[in-house]
């Protein structure tokens, strides 16, 4: 899955012109080293990468193509077959989305994007496992062609593991295009496209993947940040019933919100929309035909420039049956398969305001908006006091200089760190060991090069190190530093380990099989839980500990998710 390889690109354009001038044909039929496979719609022909030794099938279609009519409502399932080879040998589009990951990568996009990448050791005998690998994004932006998901280098891990898997990278659709949702839209039962748009890609692979030498019963899905909600969305899906899609899930930097819009939260928004396109009042239909007969070219702006939403699973009384993925977690509402689960040390400095200087601040900008009243917002503020010695990143030391950030930056974000991801982690690692689900917790504690001291070991910052991305692929588009540029040894150690704890769980459903390190990783107890520590500073790398830090803070955020946070 290595992008824009230089044997790749230089060959399609031959090929392209070759057959312009009836040279070959169209519609070329397999080479002799081309590997190929015959799933329920036809044969695919891929491609041998000779640099990693595995086989790519990029761009596999898995759905129809939302377009035109099939534009906002709920993906339908591949209805054409083909003769000959389907040459699946480059990515396809990514769909719509707004954000640095779309417009720096510069990967391009359309509606008709709904496709998968199977990246599969070449020559290694099956029924091998499944790790689909669904990325982030905030539901805005992001795909399945971002070098930096690159899925060539945990496959390699996995083999010389001797625990080959079969990596998986799926598109869906985003923004407005994945989660409207609104009156129309209910009363007709469409909702939560993006993830109908996953969960059509598992049942794609509950049926094919065994044609790739690929186990459908060993299929592990995986994520980070929107990645990782949509894991835990899958969780609950249909009030947590088991369609036996997956047997595990992992996730990192997220979680079930502690409560999901209804159709009042998102009849806001899509009213919105519809004002913005003129589709409000429609000379003939509905305003949901309006929107779906809007040509892209003058739909796709408008959501790029004037809409604003708060991009989330939506409880549509189906896949979501719920308003709490909270209450869900506590009840027992979700799937019972083992799951490893975590966040970074400093999620709190990708997410919280900044030009928090007072108290004052502190309590207007950051705790009120949560939802508490005054009298919580007391509480929180004794819970967490301004003192820069215990706030986070450690990494800045002592109290930052009043500028944009603001003097209490450190308390803004460890009290921001814990509202969304250390109290929701926490909370929901003590529920799957409750209902007897095997789990394994981490906190990730290492800040790559080029990350500055105000933002320390942030969101997202894992990602290159799960994937053993040790050459940085794709972050000097975005990010300007390789996060392995001039760094020690341990780095790339940390690197190793890691890529392999998560090869072993998706091989095994064990982290603690990865060969790498004699560290135990145990399973998660409510009542005494351990978590593993990746720290480049402690020269074990990876060890375990109580799962204790902030206990009292953290302990009454959980109780305010089961009050104040997620009321309907």
């Amino acid at each position: 899955m290595v992008s824009l390889h230089s044997w790749q690109r230089p060959l399609t354009t031959l090929t392209l012109c070759l057959q312009a001038i009836g040279l070959i044909e169209a519609s070329p039929r397999p080479t002799q080293d081309q590997p190929t496979v015959n799933v329920r719609n036809g044969t695919l022909g891929g491609v041998y990468s000779p640099e990693y030794d595995q086989d790519y099938f990029l761009g596999i279609p898995f759905a129809q193509p939302p377009v035109g009519q099939l534009r906002f409502r709920n993906p339908q399932p591949l209805n054409e077959t083909w003769d000959g080879v389907k040459q699946v040998t480059e990515y396809a589009d990514e769909c719509y989305g707004y954000g640095s990951d779309t417009w720096v990568l510069g990967n391009p996009v359309s509606e008709d994007c709904l496709t998968l990448n199977v990246i599969r050791p070449h020559g290694v005998k099956g029924p091998l496992p499944v790790g689909l690998w669904i990325h982030g994004g905030g539901f805005y932006e992001g795909g399945n062609q971002d070098p930096r998901y690159n899925l060539s280098f945990i496959v390699e891990q996995s083999v010389l593991a001797k625990q080959p898997f079969i990596g998986i990278g799926i598109n869906y659709r985003l923004h407005a295009f994945g989660l409207l949702y609104g009156e129309e839209l209910a009363a007709e039962g469409s909702s939560n496209f993006a993830f109908r748009d996953q969960r059509l890609a598992m049942q794609w692979v509950q049926e094919n993947i065994a044609a790739f030498g690929g186990d459908p019963a060993q299929v592990t899905i995986w994520g980070e940040s929107a990645g990782a909600i949509s894991v835990a969305n899958h969780l609950v899906a249909f009030g947590g019933r088991d369609d036996k899609l997956f047997r595990a899930g992992i996730m990192e930097s997220g979680w079930a919100p502690g409560r999901y819009p209804n159709v009042s939260d998102s009849e806001r928004t899509y009213r919105r929309i519809t004002d913005a396109t003129n589709c409000s009042s429609p000379v003939t239909g509905s305003s949901l035909d309006c929107l779906r007969s809007l040509p892209i070219d003058v739909l796709s702006p408008i959501l790029n420039s004037t809409i604003q939403g708060a991009w989330s699973a939506v409880n549509d009384g189906d896949f979501i049956q719920g308003h709490s993925g909270t209450d869900m977690w506590l009840n027992g509402n979700f799937v019972k398969v083992p799951v490893l689960v975590g966040h970074n040390r400093d999620e709190g400095t990708a997410f919280s305001v900044k030009g928090v200087d007072t108290t004052e601040d502190f309590i207007s900008k950051v705790l009120l908006p949560t939802g508490v009243d005054n009298s919580t917002a007391s509480i929180l503020e004794i819970l967490y006091p301004d003192i820069p010695a215990i706030g986070i990143p450690p990494t800045l030391k002592g109290r930052p200089p009043a500028s944009v950030f603001g003097r209490q930056w450190k308390r803004a974000t460890a009290f921001t760190g814990d509202y969304d991801e250390y109290a929701p982690r926490r909370m929901m690692q003590k529920a799957f060991a409750r209902h007897d689900v095997a789990n394994y917790g981490y906190v990730f504690n290492v800040v790559p090069a080029g990350v500055p001291p105000t933002t320390g070991s942030t969101h997202f910052q894992e990602v290159a190190f799960v994937f053993h991305n040790t050459q940085g692929l794709g972050y000097k588009n975005v990010v300007a530093s390789n996060p392995f540029a001039n760094v020690p040894k341990s780095y790339f150690t940390m690197a190793k380990i890691m890529s392999r704890m998560w090869v072993s769980f998706i091989a095994t459903l064990d982290p603690n099989q990865s060969g790498v390190t004699s560290e135990i990783w145990p399973k998660y107890d409510a009542e005494d839980g351990h978590i593993m520590i990746f720290d480049t500073e402690d020269p074990r790398l990876a060890f375990s500990m109580p799962d204790t830090d902030r206990a009292e803070a953290i302990e009454y955020l959980s109780y305010l998710y089961t009050t104040v946070f997620n009321k309907p």
